[in-house]
């Protein structure tokens, strides 16, 4: 029987690179000596009757950060953590209700440089078992899959800009059907794209 995460361990395997909110504005000057925030985030994988499907969640739109936007299940490290796979983990367990013990991670991305201050780790991991989604109160407003072979297609990110602090500022969306993916999210997806297409 095919392993339908193959492509994917595959793609883990091979190098990449870090990346940051500020790839697509070459002209962003950063503070020399700036401290990051470690955090991490669970790119959650699981197997469905239609192929390979990625765990995203919608954030409340009351929150004062990133309301509304899609998001990875995780957060900054902790100091109860070992690393930033602990803290994506724990982090997802909270968020969505999946169990720690449910994920067999694959393996980890470089990291990615937020505008916010934070050095995210995007690990992979794969669902192990069916699980019933449960949103954190106040925090997870939504949470659903999509394809990754719509993620793990180039052709379907675009970049799209804005006014952010008196500068436009581009940055990668990867849409699907309702959902607006940008920013960061889109960012971590489309280095693994790139991973992907080898």
């Amino acid at each position: 029987m095919a392993d339908a995460f193959a492509p994917l361990r595959a793609a883990l395997s091979r190098p990449g690179r870090p990346s940051s909110d500020f790839d697509l504005n070459p002209g962003t000057v950063l503070p020399e000596g700036r401290v990051l925030r470690p955090a991490g985030v669970l790119i959650g994988v699981e197997e469905g009757a239609a192929g390979l499907q990625v765990l995203l969640t919608k954030r409340a739109s009351h929150l004062r950060n990133h309301p509304g936007q899609i998001a990875f299940p995780g957060g900054k490290v902790d100091a109860t953590d070992t690393d930033a796979a602990a803290a994506a983990l724990r982090e997802a367990e909270e968020e969505v209700g999946l169990p720690r013990g449910n994920v067999a991670l694959l393996g980890a991305m470089d990291a990615h440089e937020t505008v916010t201050g934070f050095l995210i780790t995007p690990v992979v991991g794969r669902i192990v078992a069916p699980f019933t989604p449960r949103p954190e109160a106040g925090e997870v407003e939504e949470i659903f899959t999509v394809p990754l072979a719509h993620f793990a297609d180039v052709g379907n990110f675009r970049i799209e800009g804005r006014r952010w602090r008196g500068q436009l500022r581009r940055y990668y969306v990867v849409p699907y059907g309702p959902y607006y993916v940008w920013g960061a999210t889109a960012r971590i997806l489309r280095a693994l794209a790139d991973r992907m297409a080898g």
